[in-house]
């Protein structure tokens, strides 16, 4: 009898996945995960929630609401957080590390040919094709994002305010993010029927209970408890990780080296990249165009068009951005060499804090989760990136369409404006017919980006 009811007790208390078999899914994971943050965190849940049930629904949104309060890719800290919750510090570091290593391999060699094959004209057919479809895909974005985020009047007056403050003043985008928590917070206690929290992110289904629920119910996950000891550890090894090479860069290049500004640049957008890809590539894009000089305004586009097609996050656009400084601020060393340490270093210091919030902050989720007032900062923060996202997507819209803009003083204003002579009707048939087949026809990102660059090397041998 009793031998009978171990074996009845071990039969019905399912183990969890070994590392080995966990690497595995994280790797077909990492393959896959097109289609931005929406499609790969669909594709975790239907993997690891609906057929595998590593991990409960309940759970799987518990973690997702954490991942949207940080800054950085969300879908990418998710899966740190689940590999985190399964294997600990060594699971969470495979699973963020396969989610980022496909697509980044990939966009370093895209990247190697585009600077080494862009002047061939298929390729700039290709390209002319890709820019003119990456404009529907953030206008698709931006009107994705302000059905969830503007709820109510005062999210919408967020927006607009939000907007105008980067495209007439050229407020930096930080200052925005701040601002705009602030008035969130502060909104919150006095109308919290205007500056409540928004809604939740996830896929639906059935109130699934999976492994990681049964370990916990069992009182089996130690290293899921907060404690201050924990949290000193952490800081005390991935602060030196993240921030280390930015400091020894610094001591041996000095603080005007092309290397010294990726770092601290791109360790600062790791800090304030609240709202997504979308939200932080109009920042990203005018620094690294007006204030840097690293690339030019529609090389910047064609870099979003890259990111758009691989697998993983989309903010491997940055890795681009990288590439293409080195590139061309190589100093002593090949170029393409250069080009691929300024890509590395990108990476490094934009994905390194993702690791560190989910290793710090995962422990304290429930304490985050129940205050309400950091919830409607939050939310207001998201009001404030849709109106960043409009002024990216006007921005592209002006440098793909028109082959002139100007900036122009107004008073305490500097708005960029095109030149009206200087519109290409190519780009112009392109994006509209983009932009209807992403937004009338639901056409996917993928399909429309192809349709678009195989027709842009069609038009490209037509005079503008």
């Amino acid at each position: 009898m009793t031998i009978a009811t171990t074996t009845a007790s071990v039969e019905a208390t399912p183990a969890m996945p070994t590392l080995a078999e966990a690497t595995r899914v994280w790797a077909k994971i990492g393959l896959l995960s097109f289609g931005g943050p929406a499609g790969q965190i669909a594709l975790m849940h239907k993997e690891l929630v609906e057929e595998r049930r590593w991990i409960g629904e309940q759970r799987f949104l518990h973690a997702l609401n954490y991942c949207m309060l940080l800054p950085g890719p969300e879908a990418q800290q998710l899966a740190v957080y689940i590999g985190w919750l399964m294997h600990r510090t060594f699971g969470g570091l495979i699973a963020g590390l396969l989610f980022i290593i496909p697509g980044a391999l990939v966009m370093l060699g895209l990247s190697t040919l585009y600077v080494l094959y862009r002047q061939v004209p298929l390729v700039d057919g290709i390209f002319f094709g890709v820019k003119a479809a990456v404009l529907a895909v953030v206008i698709e974005a931006g009107l994705r994002i302000s059905r969830r985020a503007l709820k109510n009047r005062a999210m919408v007056a967020v927006a607009i305010a939000a907007f105008i403050a980067i495209f007439l003043f050229k407020t930096p985008f930080p200052l925005i993010i701040l601002a705009a928590g602030l008035i969130g917070w502060l909104g919150h206690r006095a109308r919290p029927d205007l500056f409540g929290a928004g809604a939740g992110h996830g896929a639906a289904g059935p109130d699934v209970v999976g492994l990681v629920d049964q370990m916990f119910a069992r009182g089996e996950m130690a290293h899921a408890r907060p404690s201050a000891g924990k949290a000193l550890r952490v800081l005390a090894v991935w602060l030196p990780l993240w921030l280390g090479p930015v400091c020894l860069l610094w001591l041996m290049t000095g603080s005007a080296s092309v290397w010294t500004h990726l770092g601290t640049f791109f360790s600062t957008m790791a800090v304030v990249t609240f709202g997504g890809a979308y939200a932080v590539l109009a920042y990203v894009a005018q620094a690294a165009v007006e204030t840097y000089g690293w690339l030019v305004a529609g090389e910047m586009v064609d870099g979003l068009g890259l990111a758009e097609t691989t697998p993983g996050p989309l903010i491997l656009v940055l890795q681009f951005v990288g590439f293409l400084a080195g590139f061309r601020a190589p100093g002593s060393l090949p170029p393409l060499l250069a080009g691929g340490l300024g890509a590395f270093l990108t990476l490094w210091v934009t994905f390194a804090p993702c690791f560190l919030w989910i290793f710090l902050g995962a422990p304290y989720v429930e304490a985050l989760r129940g205050n309400k007032a950091l919830s409607a900062a939050l939310s207001t923060i998201t009001a404030a990136v849709v109106g960043v996202i409009m002024n990216l997507a006007l921005w592209f819209g002006l440098h793909v369409l028109f082959r002139q803009v100007r900036r122009v003083e107004l008073l305490f204003a500097s708005p960029d404006w095109p030149v009206l002579a200087s519109l290409d009707w190519r780009a112009a048939l392109l994006s509209a017919a983009a932009m209807v087949a992403m937004l009338r026809f639901k056409t996917g990102m993928i399909p429309t980006l192809a349709a678009c660059a195989a027709a842009g090397m069609v038009l490209t041998r037509l005079p503008a």
